[in-house]
């Protein structure tokens, strides 16, 4: 797999190639105002950067236990990814201004869907404006393409899938709603039984972009008492931020992980998914 994290540096350069066609997507999205990503767009955006929103177009509608962000269906993920002017062979780089949490989901899903040189932008639209500055006011949309069927190229568990006594999770939410002290969204708090916590900024330095590799690698063995591999099964509130931690495992050179895309939002609303507080095991 192609690194998932590039520089301002290596998309500059890549703008100036004409193969493989480059798409920049806007990922940009605030949970609590779910307009404000759009808005952030059309006020200024990387030039030639489309749009992609969390609720709409990175998630499936709502559908009763299977979380607050489902994934897209296969039919409506090729859709999307035909729309935005990407095929199987581009080079898609997608970037936000918050840390990759957002970004990250779409690089999941082009990967997942058989887009092998996806990527995202260390340090989102914040790196490009220090480095760069120029941005670009208004919409943009590239000529629609032909995505075709769907690979399913990244694994991806669901509910009838986990079994939390023979799985190593990893919770990618902050500590408090993890211990189950503070929970602003779902209607229990606390983690899946038995999962261990590294909160996905965890996984940021003080400028908002992602550790070197060896870092990376560090916190994610710290959280867990052990290497995580591909049997390591990550999850958050939602599907969103635990792709952040599968990213973060794969710039650190380690095996692609699950991804249990209904997270906690699907487990506790679930009737027989008992739920756990407190700090959790301790990593060995």
């Amino acid at each position: 797999m192609h690194s998932p994290l590039i520089d301002v540096a290596t998309l500059i350069a890549w703008r100036q190639e004409p193969d493989p066609p480059l798409i920049i997507v806007d990922c940009r999205a605030d949970l609590t105002d779910l307009d404000a990503g759009r808005r952030a767009w059309l006020n200024g955006h990387i030039p030639g950067a489309v749009f992609a929103d969390l609720e709409h177009d990175m998630s499936g509608p709502p559908v009763t236990n299977r979380g607050r962000h489902p994934l897209p269906t296969d039919s409506a993920l090729s859709a999307l990814l035909g729309q935005l002017g990407i095929t199987r062979t581009s080079r898609v780089v997608a970037y936000d201004a918050q840390g990759g949490a957002f970004a990250a989901r779409f690089w999941w899903l082009a990967r997942y869907a058989g887009v092998e040189s996806a990527h995202v932008l260390n340090g989102g639209l914040g790196a490009w404006s220090n480095e760069i500055g120029a941005l670009e006011l208004g919409a943009h949309e590239n000529r629609a393409r032909a995505f075709g069927e769907v690979a399913m190229s990244m694994p991806v568990l669901t509910l009838a899938d986990l079994d939390p006594a023979t799985s190593v999770l990893l919770d990618a939410r902050e500590a408090r709603r993890y211990r189950g002290e503070f929970e602003p969204i779902d209607p229990v708090a606390g983690h899946i039984p038995g999962a261990f916590n590294h909160p996905f900024a965890d996984n940021l330095d003080e400028h908002g972009c992602f550790k070197s590799p060896a870092a990376l690698k560090a916190g994610l063995e710290a959280a867990l008492g052990r290497t995580p591999d591909a049997e390591t099964v990550h999850y958050c509130g939602s599907g969103v931020t635990a792709c952040h931690n599968i990213l973060a495992q794969v710039a650190a050179g380690l095996p692609v992980p699950y991804l249990y895309a209904g997270s906690f939002s699907e487990w506790c609303n679930t009737d027989g998914c008992e739920v756990e507080t407190g700090s959790g095991p301790r990593p060995a």
